[in-house]
């Protein structure tokens, strides 16, 4: 009989991603199947080590063409019904968008993933396009990316200010430049000889996110130009509530099996001018490879950008064969939690399987099934 201690390479890597995101009394089952079958040593000490927790909103679901998320959002607890109400409009129809143009003959994955963004961009509810958040000095910076999984070519802008919808211009700066990704004036310029929709900056002025710079301003008791105090943690001071961690994203799936992702942002309420997070940066906010998924990101930008984490969630689906679920949740509640960064990701692979992973209150996402089914959820539901 063959030895019992030598276990399976392909069972030791399902039990090892069943390890690592199973409640405590499972795992004390599965310890001691392990030591009762004289397993690898060292797989058995793995269920003695502390685990990241899971919750449902690791749980992957299959046969998805199409998620979107709209940002980690306000605290449970300052949630208005009409607020509600709006959000989860709002990402419905971000979905419906985006499952039309898969619908279309000769659609891409591309497609669907900007027509889902334009429609987050285009409401007030969310940090990105017309809802972004102000700078310090009283300005809308706007940064946005796009990436698509076949050949991964990828485009986007930063710290624009007068162009409607980024994400439609860093889809141009991917098909029609040779750059990856573009900033300022020079993005600007580039959007409007491209032909692109270009605003009064006004446009992206709203009541409720000028109140809630006000109040940053009047909490820290500084006027709109003066510099930053050393030690100031850019807190939001939401109109909508206390705080909001904002940014729109979107990953889908065409019918030719091709992966696409994207994000756009308004950024980090009260950030200093010219401050740039993770969502026009690929591999921290946005990645795609149809040999692994395609992953859109928000949170704390900095914390995304030093751990790479749109790429490191596709790098362990690629390279040690875990589920986009498994792969997300070792990423988002296990490095990224332990580093003290906030956030959450969607993420969706070339199968169909999806995953919304967070280690905030909530994550505003949802997600359409190939035969059409929409869901949307803003927290654990």
């Amino acid at each position: 009989m063959p030895d019992r201690r030598v276990a399976d390479n392909s069972s030791c890597t399902a039990l090892l991603a069943a390890l690592s995101y199973t409640d405590s009394p499972i795992r004390t089952c599965l310890k001691a199947e392990l030591m009762s079958k004289r397993l690898i040593p060292s797989l058995a000490l793995l269920a003695l080590m502390p685990m990241a927790s899971t919750s449902a909103a690791d749980v992957g679901v299959s046969q998805v063409v199409l998620g979107v998320h709209g940002g980690t959002g306000l605290p449970k607890k300052e949630m208005t019904p009409e607020l509600e109400k709006a959000l989860r409009a709002g990402l419905d129809r971000a979905l419906a968008a985006g499952y039309e143009k898969l619908q279309t003959a000769g659609a891409t994955s591309l497609d669907a993933v900007e027509a889902a963004i334009r429609v987050l961009e285009d409401s007030p509810h969310f940090n990105a396009g017309k809802g972004a958040v102000f700078t310090h000095e009283g300005r809308n910076e706007l940064d946005a990316s796009i990436m698509e999984g076949k050949t991964k070519r990828a485009g986007a802008v930063a710290g624009v200010t007068i162009i409607k919808n980024p994400i439609t211009s860093a889809r141009a700066v991917m098909e029609k430049s040779k750059h990856v990704l573009l900033m300022g004036r020079g993005a600007e310029l580039f959007a409007t000889q491209a032909g692109l929709e270009i605003v009064d900056p006004t446009y992206f002025w709203t009541e409720p996110r000028w109140k809630q710079i006000q109040e940053v301003w009047k909490k820290e008791g500084r006027a709109p130009h003066d510099p930053p105090r050393a030690g100031s943690t850019n807190e939001p001071a939401n109109a909508w509530g206390t705080r909001q961690l904002g940014t729109v994203g979107a990953v889908a799936l065409d019918q030719a099996g091709n992966l696409a992702a994207g994000t756009s942002t308004g950024g980090m309420n009260n950030k200093m001018s010219g401050r740039v997070g993770d969502s026009p940066i690929i591999g921290a906010g946005t990645y795609a490879d149809n040999e692994a998924c395609a992953v859109s990101a928000t949170g704390h930008g900095e914390y995304f950008i030093r751990y790479v984490v749109a790429h490191d969630i596709a790098a362990l689906v690629k390279y040690k064969g875990l589920s986009v679920e498994v792969a997300a949740g070792e990423v988002v509640k296990g490095k990224l939690k332990a580093a003290g960064g906030e956030g959450g990701v969607i993420v969706l692979d070339a199968k169909g399987n999806f995953a919304m992973s967070y280690n905030s209150e909530g994550l505003y996402r949802g997600y359409v099934t190939g035969g059409g089914e929409r869901r949307v959820f803003l927290y654990s539901e």
